[in-house]
């Protein structure tokens, strides 16, 4: 009776595991790999997302606030207050006689051998340090004028720049413009190199030869002579740096999986979808593509930093990313000029980028673990 019920109700097929899915299974395994991928969303997130909440325009100046330190307690400090009076003082051609802080304002006394126009409170508000500034009394002769005005208090995580620039929101204005452009133009030149190499490595023949050789006369054209006339044709832009970098580093890529799929045609999994009757496409789709993404992950992960790299050169060139923009290859560039006197305007932005590249470089032997057929 038993044997009659088993052929009547089978037993259900084990659902087979994909390469895909064996993938996954040993990315989260891999606790380097996760952590890695978590904080280059944290990364990406902060720089979307963050400029919004400092409280400072990654283009506003402030004049009296020029290379100060990073500082938890927001500026000015007390003693600076003291300063910030005396410089407004000496370009408004008064003399300050006295002044005193009440709560979050502070009350001036203003004399002068000339009488004192009621406006000199926009030099006030002007200043980078005080805001609202009310005249409270003009003396009946007209040289002595007593105001006050509201102390703007300001938060500089990060310290600022050479021009009074809050430096944690232009690091991360620039780490919007390095990922993009490392991103974007990596996964174009991933795309375009893995198509082009794995068609010309499996079809191989004379369509190999036709299409390597085509690579070898971009090979030998300059990277600068390209760029160079990217911009005369279309003008600099941020769109151009994803052309112009992309348009080159899939080069690359298309030989690495050219060596890949000229091995992988040689397998007998590939000669058996041939004789199945698999189209060239199904084979390149189904069997060439995913065993050549082990060595396309790793290599992306040196694609990423190298096109930040080359994005700083061509900024410096004047042909990349330009003022206001900016980019962590820039602000390095930038910082090192400072280090005896301001050594945070390097350190910052070093920091986001090196553990932005230390994500990658683990991410990326993660993937080429997780990837990798032969451990399946």
């Amino acid at each position: 009776m038993s044997d009659v019920t088993a052929d009547l109700f089978p037993p259900p097929l084990a659902k087979g595991r994909s390469l895909w899915t064996d993938a996954w299974r040993r990315l989260r395994a891999n606790r380097a790999a996760v952590v890695s991928a978590a904080y280059l969303v944290v990364m990406a997130v902060a720089c979307l997302v963050g400029p919004l909440l400092t409280g400072h325009s990654y283009t506003a100046i402030y004049s009296d606030y020029v290379r100060v330190p990073p500082s938890l307690s927001p500026y000015p400090q007390p003693d600076q207050i003291a300063t910030a009076l005396e410089d407004l003082t000496r370009r408004m051609r008064v003399d300050l006689a006295s002044w005193q802080e009440e709560g979050e304002r502070v009350r001036v006394t203003l004399r002068s051998t000339r009488p004192i126009d009621p406006r000199v409170t926009r030099y006030f508000d002007r200043s980078s340090s005080f805001t609202d500034t009310r005249v409270e009394e003009t003396s009946p002769d007209g040289l002595g004028l007593t105001l006050s005005t509201a102390v703007a208090r300001h938060y500089f995580l990060f310290g600022t720049d050479n021009t009074g620039r809050d430096l944690l929101t232009r690091t991360l204005i620039a780490g919007r413009v390095s990922l993009a452009i490392g991103l974007l133009a990596g996964l174009t030149a991933v795309v375009i190199g893995v198509a082009y190499g794995a068609t010309a490595g499996y079809l191989g023949g004379r369509v190999d030869d036709v299409m390597m050789r085509i690579v070898d006369v971009l090979y030998s054209l300059p990277f600068i002579f390209l760029v160079i006339m990217l911009v005369v044709f279309f003008g600099r832009n941020f769109v151009l740096m994803f052309i112009a970098v992309g348009a080159v580093q899939w080069l690359d890529m298309a030989r690495i999986v050219r060596g890949q799929a000229l091995s992988i045609r040689r397998q007998e999994y590939v000669h058996a979808a041939q004789a199945l009757g698999v189209s060239a496409s199904g084979i390149l789709w189904r069997h060439v593509v995913p065993n050549t993404l082990g060595p396309v992950a790793v290599y992306m992960t040196l694609l990423v930093p190298q096109v930040i790299l080359l994005e700083s050169f061509l900024s410096y060139l004047g042909l990349g990313v330009q003022e206001p923009l900016t980019s962590w290859g820039v602000l390095i560039a930038q910082g090192a000029k400072n280090i005896p006197s301001a050594n945070w305007l390097l350190i910052y932005p070093s920091i986001f980028l090196t553990s932005t590249l230390f994500a990658l470089n683990f991410l990326g032997d993660g993937l080429r673990d997780a990837l990798d057929p032969k451990d399946r």
